[in-house]
């Protein structure tokens, strides 16, 4: 991140303060004027969020159905209703609150003591009674308790990796800011506060996570199938109140039919049978290392198209690596790495020195003995020590290399040739590192050579990569790192090199359209800060994309929120897991792709159980309606209807653990398809029903046509499932589970002894039923011909549609 330098004279008076601090009365002036130093918190009621769980259309038509037993007290109806609404309002009720737990993540991750100078005295004082004006202190282990400009001391080194993203720790000179959250790794300065609350980097951050919202597209679906269901199922109420009324019936009788009507509208068990085969989904993926925090990311992982992925730790190990070094006078690596070592501090956490004194053996090191060493400061650019060795005695120093360069006695061509070699390590991304020694009889420096940092990718990143595109991903990498850092490692992993500064989309003057292209186009973000990963994932979003975005810091955590899939890879902070809605527990991003296959398949069980119960749904509708409309009287009653949702649905929770298979590229809803397909299945299933009517009435008793009825709906409905189990045909793989196999076969027998022992139905025999059974699979057939060929006209229609695309793109 680029460093901008604030006159510190200025600062103090721009805030009214000095270097002795503010009075503790101008203080409580202060704090009435700005307000605490902390996060508002708005705080939903839990029981309006149980109370939201009872408002959408689903949730109408079952309130709907209750009353109208509750009136003409049917009672068991009533009962039985209510226990499906309550079920699926606290399955829906335990999914609220993320944008609460993220707050509370970023708040706790807030510095809760800070060292102030007030009435010229210094004091500690909780960080949430700082002030705008007030002189802090802030040394090594602290965290940064407000946005403040370095105004007094040395240097210090700022780990602002979880703000900003940037690998390494930055230095802060005087008349630099700093970021509240930060964390100080070394040194000790005074600083002006001049931000607080909301309004510091930090605040922002979090207001950009209370202010994400996406509306998943599992919602808007259902929300989608609920309106086309209460729609219709207004239409046919319409018509038989119509009848009703015209052939005089008392009122209670027209609300039992259209009670009967209205239960044969409803899916009541669609949103518990879909929650349960999420849950399981995400049972399966909590086997593979990701935990799924929200059920519908389960759903929505499946269709995403774009993976926006952080860098630092996640696609690079975040731990530095020395690289391949440049040598002068040095006669071997070893021997480099040696006087590197040597000119570090053993044992610091300084991550630099860590990492060049660990390249060097113990053994080998305790043959020297530093007798003086200069710790590394912002203004020298380098750090340096005095060696003792077989009673020889000589200095080294290693640093940034222009400093180290200005100190040699070395003629002008290895100077230009070693600014050269600088040069070319920052095109690569590397950060180099000079270090010279003076002999035992000389005090002039000679260049040993430029050692090069850099933080690696991980071994599996680029074979995860290849993978995501090959499932249909496109993967960008999105990083706080400077451009050619980004470069180098975006070209490595086959990303490509078409990395653009975040800044320079957003904050020059540019149009909605011309910033969307520009984000459509680009491999990956450079210096990037909290609000550019918010806004580069609506832009994608907005651009048509469902959009993952994979991080572990505070600043990561608006950018996961607004994602359609926020994923927390390993070792992320609370702020970025409590934002996310699938959390990593190994490093690296492999388990995605096992999460998008694994997604893809419980995307296409809740796609066949949508269309099965739509197809159904408009079936016994229609069914109820055209009998009513008719023949005067109902086909089913009330019961049959609701002991149909229990004998076809309960068991069909079972479709969580059916076989399915992942397609290669993202599925999304496509609700013309699924209630094209589900309307024309349900239109055919009328005929089939008025069709065993017809053959009841001719070949057995009319008594007991009703029971047939209720049992060809039944085991129909099972065979329909079957049908809608995938694209292709029937009996292609995958087969059904065994699971789902034998809880249909086993409610198909619970049906099959109420038919028979005549329980709430007339009884019937065993011809009536081996007639029923064998009148559904010939029209199973029937049904899976019409669906396989309307699934084949979809799929050509967006063959077509998909190469005008990529020919307007």
């Amino acid at each position: 991140m680029s460093k901008s330098k604030i006159d510190t004279d200025e600062i103090l008076s721009k805030h009214q303060t000095s270097i002795d601090g503010i009075s503790s009365d101008e203080a409580e002036k202060r704090l009435s004027q700005y307000g605490l130093n902390a996060l508002e918190e708005k705080h939903e009621s839990r029981l309006l969020l149980l109370l939201k769980s009872f408002w959408g259309p689903i949730p109408w038509m079952v309130e709907i159905a209750a009353i109208l037993s509750l009136v003409i007290e049917h009672w068991a109806d009533f009962f039985i209703i209510m226990f499906m609404l309550l079920l699926n309002a606290f399955i829906e009720f335990f999914q609220q609150g993320k944008a609460q737990d993220a707050l509370k993540a970023l708040k706790d991750s807030m510095a809760l003591k800070a060292r102030v100078k007030r009435d010229g005295q210094w004091q500690n004082i909780d960080a949430s009674k700082i002030v705008p004006g007030d002189i802090v202190e802030v040394k090594n282990g602290d965290i940064v308790p407000a946005d403040a400009v370095t105004i007094e001391g040395k240097y210090i080194s700022v780990d602002q990796a979880a703000l900003t993203g940037e690998s390494l720790p930055v230095n802060k000179e005087l008349g630099e800011e700093i970021y509240s959250g930060s964390i100080i790794k070394q040194g000790d300065m005074l600083c002006c506060v001049t931000k607080t609350g909301e309004k510091t980097f930090f605040g922002k951050t979090a207001m950009l996570v209370q202010n994400a919202k996406n509306v998943s597209h599992f919602q808007e679906s259902v929300l989608g199938i609920g309106k086309f269901l209460i729609i219709g199922s207004l239409i046919m109420a319409m018509f038989i109140i119509a009848k009703q009324l015209y052939v005089h019936d008392r009122p209670l009788d027209v609300i039992e039919m259209v009670l009967i009507l209205v239960v044969a509208s409803i899916p009541v068990a669609m949103p518990a049978v879909l929650s349960v085969t999420m849950a399981i989904g995400a049972l399966t993926l909590s086997k593979k290392k990701a935990i799924v925090s929200r059920l519908q990311a389960i759903e929505e992982m499946a269709g995403v198209d774009v993976l926006c992925s952080d860098k630092t730790g996640t696609l690079t190990k975040n731990e530095l690596t020395l690289g391949e070094p440049i040598l002068f006078s040095a006669s071997s690596v070893d021997e480099l790495n040696l006087y590197g070592a040597l000119a570090s501090n053993f044992d610091g956490d300084d991550a630099i020195d860590s990492t060049i004194v660990q390249s060097v053996s113990k053994e080998t090191l305790k043959q020297y003995r530093q007798s003086d060493f200069t710790p590394f400061d912002p203004v020298g650019k380098k750090t340096e020590a005095v060696i003792e060795h077989n009673e020889q005695k000589f200095s080294v120093v290693k640093g940034a290399p222009q400093a180290v360069i200005d100190m040699l006695d070395a003629t002008d061509d290895v100077k230009r040739r070693a600014s050269e070699a600088v040069e070319e390590m920052a095109k690569h991304g590397l950060r180099a590192l000079a270090v010279a020694t003076t002999s035992q009889n000389s005090n002039s420096y000679q260049l040993l050579g430029i050692l090069s940092l850099f933080d690696p990718p991980r071994d599996d990143s680029k074979q995860t990569i290849d993978e995501a595109k090959k499932h249909g991903l496109e993967v960008h990498m999105v990083t706080g790192d400077d451009v050619s850092i980004a470069k180098e490692i975006s070209s490595s992993l086959g990303l490509g090199a078409n990395v653009v500064v975040a800044s320079d989309i957003y904050e020059e003057q540019k149009s909605t359209r011309e910033i969307d292209k520009i984000i459509e186009h680009s491999d990956g973000f450079a210096r990037v800060f909290p609000e550019h990963k918010y806004n580069i994932v609506k832009s994608f979003q907005e651009a048509g994309h469902i959009v993952a975005m994979t991080g572990d810091g505070v600043n990561d955590a608006p950018a996961l929120k607004q994602a359609d899939v926020g994923i927390a890879v390993s070792g992320a902070t609370d702020a970025a897991r409590s934002a996310a809605d699938l959390i990593l527990t190994t490093p690296g991003l492999s388990v995605i792709i096992d999460a998008i296959e694994e997604s893809r398949k419980i995307f296409q069980k809740i796609i066949s159980y949508v269309k099965y119960r739509v197809a159904m749904t408009i079936n016994i509708m229609l069914f109820v309606t055209l009998s009513i409309l008719f023949t005067n009287d109902a086909p089913l009653s009330a019961v049959m209807i609701v002991m149909l949702a229990l004998l076809d649905d309960i068991p069909l929770m079972s479709i969580a653990y059916d076989n399915a298979k992942a397609q290669a590229t993202p599925v999304r809803w496509d609700m013309k398809r699924v209630l094209s397909i589900a309307t024309v299945l349900g239109a055919l299933s009328v005929i089939e029903s008025f069709g065993l009517m017809r053959l009841a009435h001719d070949m057995f008793d009319t008594a007991h046509m009703q029971t047939m009825v209720f049992l060809l709906l039944v085991v129909g409905g099972h065979f329909l499932l079957f049908t809608l189990r995938h694209k292709d045909r029937l009996l292609s793989n995958p087969l059904p589970s065994k699971k789902l196999l034998l809880a249909i076969f086993s409610t198909q027998a619970v049906a099959v002894v109420i038919a028979k022992f005549g329980i709430f139905v007339p009884a019937i025999d065993f011809d009536a039923i081996a007639f029923v059974f064998v009148y559904a699979v010939v029209w199973m057939f029937i049904l899976d011909n019409v669906k396989y060929y309307m699934e084949r006209s979809f799929e050509k229609k967006n063959s077509k549609l998909d190469i005008i695309n990529q020919k307007i793109n």
